[in-house]
């Protein structure tokens, strides 16, 4: 983590508010002096939640909205206030901020994705700090990331990072739930993400936050299979940043995997938000998983939902597991069509044929 030259940070709502969900002013003082000192020699991203409890606080309620439309009301009034007080404490150090806000479908399309990919690297560039959230605003379901952990995984595997440092209300990962069991033990280093892993996480556990410890795994395993190392750890802790970016062994560290996914293959997996679902059999989910190879319509037993050509779908096998994402070469009709069929018999099933696979394994992520 000392030789990380290239970082994002996030901070969660829980590290910028006190036990009530109000805006904690001194730590987050204390919080962007860490900040800075990582910018000195580093290049930083933040993704910083914040705006929704701040305008829950400046509007007087009583507690986060549970309807869209009151969150967003909140968003719009508190994304002002939480770029106010980013702009005044870099300023004091001279340095400059931007605000970049982001929804799904900003991610969703490859042309947009690759846009913001080259905004945030000329921002980088310039030696200004992209203060990253999520449009909550304008977000609907459709569109949301439904968590800033989720959105800070993509952020970082978009600007080819070096580690992810994920600040929350928590120590990090621990052996069972730590509210629960008082002898639960902090894990210092987790090097592969399994369900087993997943299991031990539980959900949010506050009132102005989204994110829980699963979807904080989940970011974990997203990065680390991109090469970005990442550390899970408190960040309610004065100094925290500074420890992690030190090497310190504090919070959960997540170590990098052996291979390498593609920045492509990264997008399909954890960019794309599936349209459909394609049920095959063991023999076609074997040769995915195991073969590498592409999905054909052969091993196709059922298909579920209306999409398009070249939308994303995911695969299910027989027992209901989601094991790989990719795009479809047909939409949703024509693979009901030639569901069980060769792909010699394509073409006498639809009058033409595009390809001979159903997705092919070029568009074919293995999750």
């Amino acid at each position: 983590m000392r030789a990380a030259r290239r970082v994002v940070v996030k901070i969660g709502t829980n590290a910028l508010t006190n036990a009530t969900g109000r805006f904690n002013r001194a730590h987050f003082e204390a919080l962007s002096e860490d900040l800075l000192w990582a910018a000195r020699d580093r290049e930083l991203v933040v993704v910083s939640s914040g705006a929704v409890a701040l305008g829950v606080e400046r509007l007087g309620l009583p507690a986060r909205p549970k309807d869209i439309p009151g969150k967003q009301a909140c968003a719009a009034v508190g994304q002002s206030r939480l770029m106010q007080a980013y702009e005044e404490a870099f300023g004091r150090a001279d340095r400059r901020v931007a605000q970049v806000l982001l929804t799904h479908g900003d991610v969703q399309d490859r042309r947009r994705y690759l846009n913001v990919k080259h905004a945030l690297e000329r921002l980088i560039e310039a030696h200004v700090v992209p203060i990253i959230n999520e449009n909550d605003t304008v977000s609907v379901d459709e569109l949301k990331f439904g968590d800033n952990d989720t959105l800070a995984a993509l952020v970082a595997g978009g600007v080819e990072a070096d580690a992810l440092v994920v600040l929350s209300d928590v120590e990090g990962l621990y052996t069972a739930d730590p509210r629960k069991h008082p002898d639960a033990q902090l894990m210092p280093q987790v090097d592969a993400v399994t369900p087993e892993l997943l299991a031990l996480a539980g959900g949010s556990g506050s009132q102005v936050g989204t994110g829980g410890m699963a979807t904080k795994i989940r970011a974990a395993a997203r990065v680390t299979e991109l090469g970005v190392r990442c550390v899970i750890t408190s960040g309610a802790v004065p100094g925290r940043l500074r420890a992690v970016l030190a090497g310190e062994p504090v919070g959960t560290l997540f170590e990098t995997s052996g291979s390498r996914r593609s920045a492509r293959m990264a997008w399909i997996a954890h960019a794309l938000k599936s349209k459909g679902r394609v049920l095959v059999d063991e023999g076609a989910r074997t040769a995915v998983v195991t073969a590498k190879r592409s999905l054909l319509p052969s091993g196709i037993r059922s298909v579920e939902g209306d999409f398009g050509r070249g939308d994303p779908v995911d695969l299910v096998d027989a027992r209901g597991e989601v094991f790989a994402r990719g795009l479809s070469a047909y939409d949703a009709g024509e693979l009901r069509r030639i569901a069980g069929l060769k792909s010699t018999d394509i073409e006498p099933a639809l009058g033409y044929r595009y390809i001979d696979e159903a997705v092919h394994r070029d568009d074919l992520a293995v999750l």
